[in-house]
């Protein structure tokens, strides 16, 4: 089946079982595969960002703990380990902090100090620093590669957790007691998991394989991402800039470079992607003006559609899906990766949690340990994907009574210190009910 992903922002959104066309799952027992079962307490299927993250987390809990991940490490086509860059919250810092990476991390990081948000072409403004909020940074930048390297670092070694990579699962089949599945590549055999955990990305096989659909907004836009230099030093500030072809953000790097985030209609961005890197840098100028001096160099640039996903549910019998299988979000905001990481956190405490109140009769999967994460996370998850879609369909919008009306809401947000409080709270991922990792207290 094809997910319809024509609809344009203020359409109805399609609804489907994955994002993109599905695989067709086989009976278990049209799997080719050998004899071989393995046991498992968590099966973690998704070995990027989030899935590696979880396994971190869960890493010291007497539980056996398996990934399987159909990448191999250090790939150029690992998705979620390549040059890109993600923007940290400081709660997703004190996450990384408990589960032992930041350490390795902080020297690969460049922070936040002040956010300057902007529309071309229009006097408003607004701004927010870290001093203002009384904290040091507001959130940090790093290469998806090295966040990669330093979670399979703190996650080697651990004598309960595998990693079956390149392997990937060719069928599912959910039961009261656990979940089988098929796996296929380095490691062939049978997996028998108490709880599966899909952390399998927007297009989640293993959302589909449990039934869970999920909700499509296209939002008719692609979105450039590129390292470039400019002339002069960013100083620590990130740059949010609204143009009428879309919102740029220009994020600080370490050795004086840029991260650029650039939304523009699919057409537009098909064009800028064939142009040289001195047109390029060009077209760039124009949009985003002479805040940090001229651009001089440009590096390898990405482009991909944008749209939000949003599953119907998180939980299913024995499964559980996180990260962008549960949620794909705008960048406009870069809060993708850390609504996913609170996921983790928040996982990862419900199943401490059981295994500390139930001791050897804990039970990763039980229906009840589920329930309480679902629960926990609506507020959050509802919160963070409504600030981000009405950032996007606000700030996209080119219609001058409604550039009217945001040129004033930015003024007066520049002026109302509770509401650039509350702004910062939820970016920085301090808001709500937060997991004791993103508080900074140990998870167990």
């Amino acid at each position: 089946m094809l997910c319809p992903r024509s609809q344009s922002p203020g359409q109805s959104p399609s609804r489907c079982h994955g994002a993109r066309p599905r695989p067709r799952w086989r009976k278990l027992s049209d799997v080719n595969t050998p004899t071989e079962t393995r046991r498992c307490d968590i099966a973690i299927v998704g070995g990027g960002m989030v899935g590696l993250s979880l396994a971190a987390a869960l890493r010291q809990l007497p539980l056996d703990i398996v990934v399987v991940e159909p990448v191999p490490a250090g790939r150029d086509d690992q998705p979620s380990f390549d040059e890109r860059t993600t923007a940290l919250s400081n709660g997703s810092r004190r996450i990384l902090e408990g589960l032992g990476a930041w350490r390795q991390l902080a020297a690969e990081t460049t922070p936040i100090k002040r956010i300057h948000v902007s529309d071309r072409g229009r006097f408003a403004m607004a701004r927010l620093s870290a001093e203002e909020q009384g904290v040091p940074a507001l959130g940090h930048t790093v290469s998806n590669r090295a966040l990669g390297l330093a979670l399979a670092e703190v996650c080697r070694g651990a004598p309960r957790l595998d990693v079956l990579c390149p392997a990937s699962v060719a069928a599912v089949e959910p039961g009261a007691e656990g979940v089988r599945l098929a796996v296929e590549g380095a490691w062939q055999g049978q997996l028998e998991a108490r709880l599966v955990v899909a952390a399998d990305g927007a297009r989640s096989a293993v959302r589909t394989a449990f039934g869970i659909e999920a909700t499509v907004w296209d939002y008719g836009q692609h979105a450039i991402i590129a390292n470039v230099v400019p002339d002069r030093f960013h100083d620590y500030v990130a740059y949010e800039r609204f143009t009428e072809a879309g919102p740029m953000a220009v994020l600080p790097l370490s050795d004086g470079r840029c991260t650029i985030v650039w939304t523009l209609a699919p057409a537009a961005a098909g064009a800028v992607m064939e142009l040289d890197e001195h047109a390029f840098l060009a077209s760039l100028q124009d949009k985003f003006g002479y805040r940090l001096g001229r651009f001089t160099r440009g590096g390898r640039r990405f482009s991909y559609p944008l749209s939000l996903t949003r599953s119907d549910r998180q939980v299913a019998p024995r499964a559980v899906i996180i990260g962008n299988a549960a949620q794909g979000l705008h960048p406009i905001a870069g809060q993708g990766f850390n609504l996913g990481l609170r996921d983790v956190a928040t996982l990862a405490e419900v199943i401490a949690d059981d295994v500390a109140a139930r001791g050897e009769e804990a039970d990763p999967g039980a229906a009840a340990v589920l329930a309480r994460y679902a629960e926990w996370r609506q507020a959050d998850r509802r919160t963070v994907i409504a600030f981000t879609d009405a950032l996007v369909r606000v700030f996209g919008n080119p219609l001058a009574p409604v550039r009217a009306a945001r040129d004033a809401s930015l003024l007066l947000f520049d002026l109302v210190t509770p509401a650039k409080h509350a702004f910062a709270r939820v970016t920085m991922g301090l808001a709500g009910r937060l997991p004791r990792l993103a508080r900074g207290v140990p998870l167990s």
